[in-house]
């Protein structure tokens, strides 16, 4: 059976009105709401399931990120995860941490826990990179199955449907693989009380990319962070004529 790494982000949560900081060099982060990022829960919900139906006999939630990251690793270990580890990154560095460090990291935790496979979030809804299951493919050099749709099990490996433009492509795999969750995977649980209560006493092991041999030394400078620019209001026009007219006038056409 196959022992499944999950990758599990701690971003501000998705209900919140993301605000600039004064100073233009990142958002407003204190005090405000974070969890667990919502392709990352669906990326847990897979593994659990495959553990249910006996196909992995472990999976290992992993969050790189500073202390505050712990808590989305308890909340995958509630969600049925068996234990989890914390590759630690301070905060002062965490703004500049990329997918191509947070790649390294989780290819040699997939490596060192002998993972047969590696399930991550299509995407972070904080930063929209949508590379780090694809970089961690490439640094394994292992096969990959991204924006899943469907995942089953066969003796040869994986088949998996996975959302492109046109509709759905079906793949065919081989073990140890690297996959990523997209929207209609499945629908993650709801962590109860109880197993809320069981995953603080699930083993949480804490490390560092030095511990690893990682060098997460930044590669960018962020020169500034700005809101979009305010949307225009929109305005009814009495008829086609006045329409084209506003639109040449607006140097649209």
């Amino acid at each position: 059976m196959a022992r499944v790494l999950v990758g599990v982000k701690r971003v501000i949560d998705y209900a919140v009105k993301v605000r600039v900081k004064p100073e233009k060099n990142g958002v407003v982060t204190q005090g405000v709401k974070h969890s667990m990022n919502p392709f990352d829960e669906i990326a847990v919900e897979e593994a659990v399931k495959m553990k249910e139906k006996k196909l992995a006999s472990e999976v290992i939630a992993v969050s790189v990120g500073p202390t505050q990251s712990q808590e989305v690793i308890r909340t995958a270990l509630a969600m049925g995860a068996d234990r989890g580890v914390h590759v630690e990154v301070p905060a002062a560095e965490y703004d500049l941490l990329q997918p191509i460090h947070v790649s390294k990291i989780l290819a040699k935790l997939a490596l060192d826990e002998k993972a047969d496979l590696v399930i991550l979030g299509k995407q972070a809804i904080d930063d929209d990179a949508n590379q780090t299951a694809q970089m961690t493919a490439a640094v394994l050099d292992w096969p990959q199955g991204t924006f899943c749709n469907k995942v089953e099990k066969t003796d040869a490996g994986l088949t998996i449907a996975r959302e492109i433009d046109g509709g759905l492509e079906t793949i065919k795999t081989k073990l140890p693989a690297v996959l990523s969750a997209d929207l209609r995977l499945n629908t993650p649980r709801y962590a109860t009380l109880p197993n809320i209560m069981k995953a603080k006493k699930k083993p949480l092991k804490k490390v560092t990319p030095k511990d690893l041999g990682v060098d997460t030394t930044p590669r960018i400078e962020i020169i500034s962070v700005e809101d979009p620019p305010v949307r225009q209001a929109g305005a009814v026009v009495a008829d086609v004529d006045a329409l084209v007219a506003k639109l040449k006038a607006g140097g649209h056409i």
